[in-house]
């Protein structure tokens, strides 16, 4: 393969390689804003493992489920309840859920821009305990 022709391909692949890019930033910026609606920190979205877990404190669940998401074949199970109890934390539905799973780029930036959707608390109980007043593993919340 001459030089000509590694070009072209690398010239043929930018604007996907960009258009990639462009959603990447995109996804990281309405991650950040759902994650200060829950009442965490905007960072705390782009570190990969520590993102998960404050994830699994929005949600409601241990963090244990972490160590689902390395399982093949448990993973998609648990990710989607992930997304199934994300959508029900912001007073959404099934419907929301299933847009999520399939079409999470539009339904992502809604749940982040949308002033209406609020954190309602894990998995949409408001009389569960706020995911940040849980501090450390034994100590009493009451």
């Amino acid at each position: 393969m001459d030089n000509a022709n590694s070009g072209a391909i690398f010239a043929f692949l930018i604007p996907f390689l960009l258009f990639g890019i462009g959603i990447a930033v995109f996804s990281i910026i309405c991650m950040w804003k759902i994650y200060r609606k829950a009442g965490f920190e905007g960072w705390e979205c782009i570190i990969p493992i520590y993102s998960t877990l404050i994830l699994l404190r929005i949600i409601g669940k241990p963090w244990w489920w972490l160590l689902m998401f390395f399982i093949p074949f448990a993973n998609i199970i648990f990710g989607i309840m992930a997304i199934d109890l994300l959508s029900k934390s912001f007073g959404k539905g099934t419907g929301f859920t299933l847009g999520l799973v399939f079409l999470s780029f539009i339904f992502l930036a809604i749940m982040a821009f949308d002033r209406t959707i609020v954190y309602q608390g894990p998995a949409g109980d408001p009389n569960a305990p706020r995911p940040q007043d849980i501090n450390s593993i034994g100590k009493s919340l009451v």
